[in-house]
């Protein structure tokens, strides 16, 4: 099953993040896509915010990933688009167990190194505001994150 959410601004989208950050689990995985300027790292600044991270999450497109561990859990934001599908100098795997929640920009460049329980996520550029998010749950905890939150 899919969802579609519309967002005409990005307190909407901030707001439709911690929607899903309040049903939270440990090593939830979110995976999203879109074209530049979508919208992926203001719906990762949504989810930090929601854990109660006070550092400014910017995206991760030079570091690849960024760790913030004084949240309510941590927070593992990742931007892949320069590895171009290449993982093997990081330990990619290792960040799905360590009991945080996971926010992979550009995640449809690596999905074959994706576990296959996850939330994909596809964020549509509609206007300069609006935005329309796909999002598609794979696997039971992730249908019951969006029952519980769509």
């Amino acid at each position: 099953m899919e969802y579609k959410i519309t967002t005409r601004n990005e307190m909407e989208t901030i707001e439709l993040a911690q929607n899903f950050e309040s049903e939270k689990f440990p090593n939830m995985i979110i995976c999203l896509q879109g074209d530049l300027g979508s919208g992926k790292t203001v719906f990762a600044k949504g989810i930090a915010s929601a854990l109660g991270i006070e550092e400014t999450v910017t995206s991760p497109t030079f570091n690849i990933i960024k760790e913030y561990l004084t949240g309510e859990m941590s927070f593992y934001h990742m931007d892949v688009y320069r590895l171009n599908g290449q993982i093997e100098n990081i330990d990619l795997e290792s960040y799905f167990y360590k009991e945080g929640i996971v926010v992979i920009e550009w995640a449809d460049m690596i999905e074959k190194y994706l576990p296959e329980e996850r939330l994909d996520i596809k964020i549509k550029i509609v206007d300069e505001d609006t935005r329309v998010f796909i999002i598609k749950p794979l696997g039971k905890m992730y249908e019951e994150l969006c029952e519980a939150v769509l």
